[in-house]
């Protein structure tokens, strides 16, 4: 079972397979934090609890040295008491024995307390910067990353960091310091033999060498491989229903196989490799005793040393191989930890947005004046997606943007609400160069009603209000009223307090839509972009919605990106977009006069009406 588990899996390919999805693309991934480097970027978050930190390691310090005296103080009752056949002292001794382990339990128990404390506030500062962090980076960022990716992150690696904050610091200061008590009383009760134990040394170190050298890679591309299928499976769910209407079950369970095969392979031999290491550790800490008990009693026998000595140093000898036993085993958790704090702190080293300080503008008293002026954008370095862009869009005006996929109207839309900045040019609004106006306080004064309505879980009153959290719940009525959303709401069972879940499953799409008008209207800003609004609706809730739109334009500019002309005939005026270039601008009647690429367009859309209207 083993060798069939083990059999389509290499480690050679595992780990080069990281390096080769980068060398095909052409792309040069950051280089990974080393393991120093992490560690110690782990140690400064903890250093804001250095104070109890400190408690916490002298009562490591303090369990290390009962732990030691506790097989010295048998050793004196074999020599002293056993072997002379004595009881005077006797209980007094055995009673000292008694009161060590109770002391070493305490300290134990309370070390694992404060850690845990320490671990728990350490893990909550870092999720919490995590959090904000994300929320501080450009939307290029989230455009060009899978979301469960990133949840895989928020989640599984920082749970990583927590499990071995709570015991593995712990642990391995502990082990290190019983390693040097033990050393040092080992070296004082018999050279010689300190000098046999320590032989091994070398082959554990060589041992852990060979291993570890394999298993930081093996762990990196298994916490590779958990952010992608999670993020698959993010992506599986949301598009169930595309999935089923396709009846494509089939291929996305093949392409999950595919994916969790990879896991499976990366995650067999990272545990492998990794659980050597405690195996090897325990072999040579056996082979270790027998020798020392072996050269320990022929000492004896000879009278080099007492039978007392021998039995503490036989102690002592298993004392100096558990803490590296321990070591090793806390290694494979460690190991894990890194590479998953290490995948965070990659995000928190991600740029953010560019820092606005005092010199940036807020904006007042908008009235809603847009101008575009020469602007230039692209998304990748090597062709321009928007060239040379201009026109003025004046207060209260509605201007439809139009053209093939891939034209750039959404881009105009992300440049004017600074998701991107423009390489070349200018945006204006009120005379007012958006790039020295605070990101926030730009969009304080736009609201977006989007192709796919995104509503949050929460009631549908929370929902609305998301436009303006100050809102009242007489706002928030009035501007669903305006939206013809009220009168759907009043028929749900808790109305305004009925619970949406993300999806906003149990109402249809057009009264998805609704809702979004209505978040849209209660924000009452001064510059509204709508992008393919009324698309994929039923003919009479896009009736609904044509006037509750209409309701929303006005006095206000608004941005309009729409494939189905017949909705935009009425915008005062219309970009006709093609291969990043404004090719036309004007109302709906100038450009059907100019007989030009809107025209065509037009005209094309209406023979397929009536096409339609007629089979």
């Amino acid at each position: 079972m083993l060798k069939e588990l083990a059999k389509p899996f290499q480690y050679e390919k595992i780990v080069s397979s990281q390096k080769s999805t980068e060398s095909k693309s052409g792309k040069k991934r950051p280089k990974a934090k080393n393991f120093s480097q992490t560690l110690k970027r782990v140690w400064m978050l903890l250093s804001y609890e250095k104070g109890l930190l400190f408690t916490v390691l002298f009562l490591v310090l303090l369990s290390s040295v009962l732990g030691l005296l506790g097989p010295y103080l048998i050793g004196t009752a074999v020599d002293e008491y056993i072997v002379d056949k004595k009881q005077s002292g006797l209980l007094f001794l055995l009673v000292s024995l008694a009161a060590v382990y109770i002391f070493y339990s305490l300290s134990l128990w309370l070390q694992n307390y404060w850690m845990i404390g320490i671990s728990q506030r350490t893990v909550y500062k870092l999720r919490s910067s995590l959090f904000r962090h994300l929320h501080q980076l450009p939307i290029s960022f989230f455009d060009k990353r899978q979301h469960g990716e990133l949840m895989s992150r928020m989640t599984n690696d920082i749970e990583n960091v927590s499990s071995t904050l709570n015991s593995s610091v712990i642990q391995i200061f502990s082990s290190l310091l019983m390693l040097i008590g033990t050393v040092a009383v080992m070296l004082w009760l018999s050279p010689v033999l300190t000098l046999i134990t320590l032989l091994i040394v070398p082959m554990m170190f060589l041992g852990m060498k060979w291993i570890t050298s394999r298993t930081s890679e093996l762990f990196k591309a298994q916490q590779k491989n958990i952010g992608d299928i999670n993020g698959f499976i993010e992506e599986t769910i949301s598009g169930q229903r595309i999935i089923k209407a396709f009846s494509q079950e089939k291929k996305v369970i093949d392409e999950f196989q595919i994916k969790n095969t990879r896991l499976k392979g990366s995650g067999f031999w990272a545990q492998t490799y990794s659980g050597f290491i405690p195996k090897l550790m325990n072999l040579l800490n056996n082979m270790s005793f027998t020798i020392i008990a072996g050269i320990g009693g022929i000492l004896a026998l000879n009278g080099y040393i007492s039978v007392g000595v021998m039995i503490i140093f036989a102690e002592y000898s298993r004392q100096f191989t558990r803490p590296l036993n321990d070591l090793a085993n806390q290694f494979n958790t460690l190991l894990s930890a890194v590479a998953g704090a290490e995948r965070v702190f990659e995000i928190l080293d991600e740029k953010t947005e560019e820092q606005e300080g005092d010199g940036f503008t807020i904006l007042q008293d908008v009235k809603g004046e847009v101008r575009f002026e020469n602007v230039t954008f692209s998304y990748e370095k090597g062709g321009d997606t928007l060239n040379d862009i201009n026109f003025i869009a004046k207060k209260g005006e509605t201007i439809a943007l139009v053209g093939p996929t891939g034209a750039g109207k959404s881009t105009i839309l992300n440049l004017l609400s600074r998701f991107y900045e423009a390489v070349d040019g200018e945006i204006f609004i009120d005379g007012v160069a958006i790039s020295t106006i605070k990101r926030q306080n730009l969009r304080e004064h736009m609201a977006f009603v989007l192709q796919d309505p995104f509503l949050f879980e929460g009631t549908i009153r929370e929902n609305i209000r998301y436009g303006r959290l100050a809102a009242s719940d007489d706002e928030v009525e009035e501007a669903a009223k305006l939206a013809n959303a009220h009168f759907f709401i009043m028929r749900l069972p808790e109305q305004y307090e009925t619970v949406l879940t993300q999806d906003g499953s149990g109402i249809s799409q057009g009264q998805k839509q609704l809702l979004s008008i209505a978040r849209a209207l209660v924000a009452n800003p001064k510059i509204l972009i709508l992008d393919e609004a009324t698309s994929n609706i039923d003919t009479v809730t896009e009736l609904k919605i044509q006037e509750a739109l209409q309701r929303l334009l006005n006095g206000r500019t608004s941005f309009v990106i729409a494939h189905r002309l017949n909705t935009i005939q009425k915008a005062d005026c219309i970009l006709v977009l093609k291969d990043g270039r404004i090719i036309e601008m004007g109302s709906h009647e100038e450009l059907l006069t100019k007989q030009g690429f809107y025209s065509d367009l037009y005209q094309s859309q209406l023979n397929k009406t009536s096409y339609a209207l007629n089979s």
